[in-house]
């Protein structure tokens, strides 16, 4: 099974606002740079479609290392997402589930891969990160 390093971000002025995701794909001795972008959007929801986006490139089931630096897109998907769905996507306040949508999009191509996920401190000088994080710069400059 090939191994594949996913980098992603998601970026907004203003929340919500003018938003951009960003993601690197790195296989073997390959990289691939994404990026795109919304307006009136959130910060949350660029995050969740860097994540989306990363994934849908894949064409293959693959081991999938994502980095991101995105607690709720982490936290979302590793922990929270179990109970949003056994209580039809409600969250712990009886509310649904913000970007229900996405979840479920994420939810879905995650389902088709063996995922390990890494966070990292946002504008650290993870090398990587910031990479992630200029593209998704770069696709609110381009919407």
């Amino acid at each position: 099974m090939k191994t594949v390093n996913i980098y992603t971000d998601g970026a907004c002025r203003g929340n919500p606002g003018d938003g951009g995701w960003g993601v690197l794909i790195e296989y073997e001795n390959f990289s691939k740079e994404y990026f795109g972008g919304e307006k009136n959007t959130t910060n949350n929801k660029m995050e969740l479609k860097a994540a989306i986006e990363g994934l849908k490139v894949l064409k293959e089931t693959c081991e999938v290392h994502i980095t991101t630096d995105s607690k709720y897109v982490m936290d979302g998907i590793t922990s929270w997402i179990q109970n949003w769905k056994k209580n039809n996507w409600m969250n712990s306040s009886k509310k649904e589930v913000k970007n229900k949508d996405l979840w479920i999009e994420l939810d879905e191509l995650t389902s088709r891969h063996n995922i390990k996920w890494n966070w990292v401190k946002g504008h650290s000088g993870h090398k990587k990160n910031e990479i992630a994080d200029s593209l998704a710069n770069k696709g609110i400059d381009n919407i």
